[in-house]
């Protein structure tokens, strides 16, 4: 077999060259690009993740309030109950 040299058009390789220096070079932002994305993504759920639990906290202390309060109505409910049972026999 005969072996025949091949040359490539300086055209193609300086095309090829330029091309992987464009992806090299582009490198580095397109990674900090994804970190700023994810870490801002991150960030965002935690924030959600955060007010979803404050949300729930209120809820819990307003049942909790509610609660306290009607215990205490039902105690005084019938402490007036008697006061007034007493000042109608008094009257």
């Amino acid at each position: 077999m005969s072996e025949t040299a091949t040359t490539v058009n300086p055209q193609i390789t300086d095309s090829v060259t330029q091309v992987n220096t464009k992806v090299v070079g582009e490198t580095p932002a397109m990674a900090m690009g994804n970190l700023l994305v994810s870490t801002s993504h991150a960030l965002s759920t935690g924030a959600h993740n955060a007010t979803s639990a404050q949300q729930q906290g209120q809820v819990t202390m307003q049942a909790a309030t509610v609660q306290g309060i009607n215990s205490l109505m039902s105690v005084c409910s019938a402490a007036i109950g008697r006061t007034g049972e007493e000042i109608i026999e008094k009257g």
